[in-house]
């Protein structure tokens, strides 16, 4: 069911990362297809990618509004105003920084989940 108010500012993208894995799992051990949960696992991948792309362009953009106030803080002889807008904007970019590498662990982490699952569907067909 759609819950637009637990929506409504975003999903946590951990959490919904956990959950997929959880389902993923689940599946596995309810003896589902491994083919079919590689599809629906390689869509979900396809997914976090490109908010893996947009999060790593947004990053670069604001490094370099960054780096372009930091100059400016230096060009105008540390000025207060900018010196705050430099401090916003650092604690901007930690924050992008902490975010993108999770979202990056979690890619690879998906990665060795879709080595696995291609595994036991070559398995299965084996068999």
């Amino acid at each position: 069911m759609i819950n637009k108010k637990e929506d409504r500012y975003g999903i946590n993208i951990i959490k919904y990362c956990s959950k997929h894995e959880q389902y993923i799992i689940k599946k596995l051990e309810e003896g589902d297809n491994p083919q079919k949960l590689l599809k629906w696992h390689e869509k979900k991948l396809a997914w976090i990618q490109y908010e893996r792309l947009i999060h790593l362009i947004v990053m670069g953009m604001t490094m370099m509004a960054f780096l372009f106030t930091l100059f400016m803080f230096v060009f105008m002889q540390y000025n207060f105003w900018i010196g705050c807008l430099l401090l916003i904007l650092l604690l901007l970019l930690g924050a992008y920084i902490i975010h993108y590498f999770k979202l990056e662990n979690t890619v690879q982490h998906w990665y060795t989940i879709a080595e696995r699952l291609k595994d036991m569907s070559d398995l299965k067909e084996r068999q």
